[in-house]
């Protein structure tokens, strides 16, 4: 058997599991990478890229539709093949930034396979035994598949499968409200399809309902049918068909009815990855929720950590695991103290209008019984957004009772490029006077955020000690 002694072994060629690898071999850190799939794990292939470059090609058709708001007329001829290229397009213009070969060429020891560990300090794959210094865990999650009768019936489809269609389904049954069920209905409704969605609980769950119902009034308007709180009972597949039996409550009353579709989309959340690691083997904790880790992501094998989505507990984005890519490398390579603060982690839904959060919510700051204020502007009061007819939506701004900005919500247009400046605020501790001195370029969405800062001091404008400085000063001239 072949054995290795790397510094850093990563399991895992995702997002976060590729940061550490080039990172480290950039310091000239031995580093072997092992990944049992594709190179660029979920976000290239089957997540982030390939939805967001569907979503891409939705929002050109809805474009065409729309014009005739702006006095022009254009005609939305969809070409669901063509539509299947340009996303396979867009992955393999990524890929090679995420290929062995680079990875290879950054010095990086890249093994095809599966890893177990096969103890305390060592991992296996194939023929080849690692045992490296430490450890970093990085195999992402899979989709969790509700336990409803018949589902295994038949084929139904995941962000695993739903990009290789090549027929536009004629009516797309979705199984979840969050942000991917959300995403593929509304790329699928404008690309033609006819969408029908289906949460058990409250759509967009995690997010500030008020925002959350800017996108769902939006998609009430798009017709796209949302069906909450609503219980999928049983599937039943036919040839080229599919029927949904669900059952909503009313109050005391309860009823079944059906969906008849043509293709099913389960989009009921995401499971971490740990099944066939050896975990056990090597003494590291885990659950159905995931690898147990500290605010340092350690696992209980302190040669070991876990990143990313399957580390519980931690929130499941690209860029997440990306920063927790860099809090691992501060602690293994140069011994630093580290802590994950999830507070400075921005999220967005890439729906139209985007919705996107970062630092503390209103229901996170009442939960932490903090005492805070709140501060809005509407898009409609934005020029920008008259201009362009996107109108609806607005900023909440969370801030502390001496001004320091604790978080913001944006629901609306390009809500995802215009929360980084708020994501700063949140992670450098600004005060609110600070975003409200700031010169923007005019017009611009950016000013909307402005705004809702100057309305902090509105309350001064009217204070009597306020006006009685100002007719003081005019004493002077």
């Amino acid at each position: 058997m072949d054995i290795l002694k790397p510094d850093i072994c990563v399991i895992g060629a995702g997002s976060g599991g590729l940061s550490v690898a080039a990172a480290a071999a950039a310091f000239g850190v031995p580093v072997v990478l092992i990944e049992k799939h594709k190179m660029g794990g979920d976000c290239l292939n089957i997540g982030c890229v390939p939805s967001k470059a569907l979503l891409a090609a939705a929002q050109k058709a809805q474009a065409a539709r729309s014009g005739k708001d702006f006095g022009v007329t254009a005609e939305s001829d969809v070409d669901f093949l063509k539509v299947r290229d340009h996303v396979r397009g867009v992955i393999a213009a990524i890929a090679p930034v995420d290929s062995a070969e680079r990875f290879t060429g950054l010095g990086v020891r890249v093994i095809k396979g599966e890893a177990t560990f096969k103890n305390k300090r060592a991992v296996t794959v194939g023929d080849v035994e690692i045992r490296a210094r430490r450890f970093v865990i990085a195999s992402g999650s899979t989709p969790a598949l509700p336990p409803i009768p018949g589902l295994d019936g038949g084929p139904y489809l995941t962000n695993e499968t739903i990009f290789d269609l090549d027929i536009l389904p004629r009516h797309l049954i979705v199984i979840g409200g969050g942000p991917i069920g959300l995403e593929m209905a509304q790329a699928f409704r404008r690309l033609g399809s006819e969408v029908t969605v289906i949460e058990a609980m409250q759509p967009l769950a995690k997010d500030d309902p008020e925002a959350a119902a800017i996108v769902l009034d939006q998609f009430a308007r798009e017709g796209i049918v949302i069906r909450s709180p609503a219980k999928a009972v049983s599937v039943v597949y036919g040839q080229d068909t599919v029927s949904l039996t669900v059952e909503t409550t009313n109050g005391d009353q309860t009823r079944q009815d059906k969906i008849d579709g043509t293709h099913l989309l389960v989009a009921a959340g995401r499971k971490p990855t740990v099944d066939g690691l050896g975990l056990d083997a090597a003494r590291i904790k885990y659950d159905r929720a995931g690898i147990a880790v500290n605010r340092k992501l350690k696992t209980s094998n302190r040669r070991v950590y876990a990143i990313g989505d399957c580390a519980a507990g931690q929130l499941q984005f690209t860029h997440a695991a990306n920063y927790h890519a860099g809090l691992v490398l501060r602690s293994a390579l140069f011994r630093l103290p580290v802590r994950v603060n999830n507070d400075v982690v921005p999220w967005v839904t890439y729906t139209e209008p985007e919705l996107a959060q970062t630092g503390v919510s209103e229901a996170t700051a009442r939960r932490r019984g903090l005492k805070f204020r709140i501060l809005r502007w509407p898009y409609h009061d934005n020029d920008r957004a008259q201009a362009e007819g996107a109108t609806h939506g607005h900023i909440k701004v969370i801030v502390s009772q001496s001004g320091t900005i604790l978080g913001a919500t944006i629901a609306g247009a390009q809500a995802g490029e215009l929360i980084a400046t708020w994501t700063l605020a949140v992670a450098q501790k600004l005060n609110i006077r600070t975003m409200a001195g700031i010169v923007l370029p005019y017009p611009t969405l950016s000013e909307i955020g402005k705004r809702a800062a100057i309305d902090s001091f509105a309350a001064s404008l009217t204070s009597p000690w306020v006006r009685r400085i100002i007719r003081w000063l005019r004493v002077f001239g």
